[in-house]
């Protein structure tokens, strides 16, 4: 046994372990930096365990504890455990709603006392990676088939779903991040590119007049008609084709749209995305009105529901070139920008090391996300080239969705930044799942299934 694996460095990318330690290190020094107070004492704070920056510096040590575990695991148990990981992650997901706390307007939350909490929402994102690695490896697997594809889609979708449910709506958009990977694995384009032409059709639904927005569809038809009529006198079915799409986008337009605004989204999520693509939203009933002030007191904001956002673009605009310097930003010290120690950290960045800390600091994440890339196109298994790219895809969503959200590029969706974002399920989570991939690409010689 010593033989084949004498030392926990042996094939370990050491680059991935250091950009972790480099990146948690920003997180908990910008915790710190948005929770200190003038006059606090420093050492005792850190290992009091009762302020944010203490409780992160303990999860941080928890997941270096767990990561070198991690390391000297043999690489076939995540395989093998991956199918009963998923059964665990659905169960903790149907064991929030009976014990469920609500906390800033998600029922997705399991609170253990005051200090610690469980979010499997949250977890879930790693036992979904390993069990999609697990499904799309199986030599049984023949990806090109619809019926691969739609267990694939599943195995991704019903944690979402679960999600939508207990109003946790960011972290249920984080698991579409997956297709990406499937689209690795041979994935028709076409199914991303119905994916954004809908997205594009639901933000023009919101930005123009419903009948604008009719005839510039069947303006589109039309011309598709017109330039593709050679085709259609050959075969008749485009035509038919055609018409069916336009047909749908005006189904979506005219009722699938309205109808999820007005029953499925709660009237704060509507008023957010609205505010994203630069459009008053105005309440059409006294309850919408009613239930928007009433999350206004509930979590604290100002009467302007996008409060958040524009106190977060003060900060990160009064960082200027250079910053202000750490403990010396005035929107951050003063708890002018709320959750700014979770979902809008990036601005404590932004405010404390101005323009070009904030580049140097993406930048990191920038040769995070290639350094996986090339790890995952190095694999000799599926299994862990499937895994590494779900690493990259949870990441590259999370990072884009949350810094977009800071400058009011994106709706305010509750996606945490990963390692910097306060909050000890979403670092232990992260952490897990890339101690996982330098354990595998460790072993990166040996077949997984």
């Amino acid at each position: 046994m010593s033989q084949r694996n004498p030392s926990i460095s042996k094939g370990v990318d050491w680059s991935l372990v250091w950009i972790w330690f480099i990146l948690c290190a920003i997180g908990i020094t910008s915790i710190f930096a948005a929770s200190y107070h003038d006059g606090d004492n420093v050492i005792q704070g850190f290992i009091s365990l009762k302020n944010d920056y203490s409780r992160q510096s303990l999860f941080f040590v928890l997941s270096g504890i767990v990561g070198t575990f991690i390391l000297l695991t043999d690489s076939k148990f995540f395989t093998a455990t991956a199918n009963l990981g998923y059964a665990l992650g659905i169960f903790l997901l149907l064991l929030v709603f009976p014990f469920h706390s609500r906390v800033r307007g998600t029922e997705s939350i399991i609170k253990f006392g005051s200090a610690f909490s469980l979010q499997p929402a949250d977890l879930c994102k790693l036992f979904v990676n390993l069990a999609l690695a697990k499904y799309l490896s199986r030599v049984e697997t023949n990806f090109t088939r619809p019926r691969s594809q739609l267990i694939a889609a599943v195995i991704a979708l019903v944690p979402a779903m679960f999600s939508i449910m207990q109003h946790e709506m960011g972290l249920s958009l984080v698991y579409f991040s997956f297709f990406l990977v499937m689209f690795r694995e041979g994935l028709p384009p076409s199914v991303l590119i119905i994916g954004f032409s809908f997205s594009v059709l639901v933000v023009a639904t919101l930005l123009l007049e419903p009948n604008t927005l009719a005839l510039i569809l069947t303006g589109v038809a039309l011309t598709a008609i017109y330039f593709l009529r050679k085709l259609i006198k050959r075969n008749r079915s485009v035509l038919f084709l055609i018409a069916g799409i336009w047909f749908v986008c005006v189904g979506v337009q005219r009722f699938v749209v309205p109808f999820a605004f007005k029953h499925v989204f709660k009237p704060y999520q509507v008023k957010r995305i609205y505010d994203a693509i630069g459009k008053d939203y105005v309440p059409e009933s006294q309850a919408e009105e009613a239930a928007l002030e009433s999350e206004q007191r509930r979590s604290g904001k100002k009467s302007d529901d996008n409060y958040n956002v524009k106190q977060s673009k003060i900060a990160i605009g009064s960082g200027g070139f250079i910053g202000k310097g750490l403990l010396k930003g005035t929107q951050t010290r003063y708890d002018f920008v709320p959750q700014q120690k979770t979902d809008f950290i990036f601005c404590t960045i932004g405010e404390g090391f101005g323009f070009f800390g904030s580049v140097l600091f993406l930048g990191i994440y920038i040769v995070l996300l290639m350094r996986i890339v090339s790890i995952a196109e190095r694999q000799r298994s599926v299994f862990s080239r499937c895994y590494a790219y779900g690493v990259a895809s949870v990441l590259f969503f999370h990072i884009v969705i949350n810094v977009c959200m800071t400058v009011g590029l994106a709706p305010v969706i509750g996606i945490p930044l990963p390692f910097i974002s306060y909050g000890g399920t979403s670092l232990l989570t992260f952490s897990v799942m890339l101690f996982i991939l330098v354990r595998l690409d460790a072993d990166r010689q040996m077949v997984l299934r």
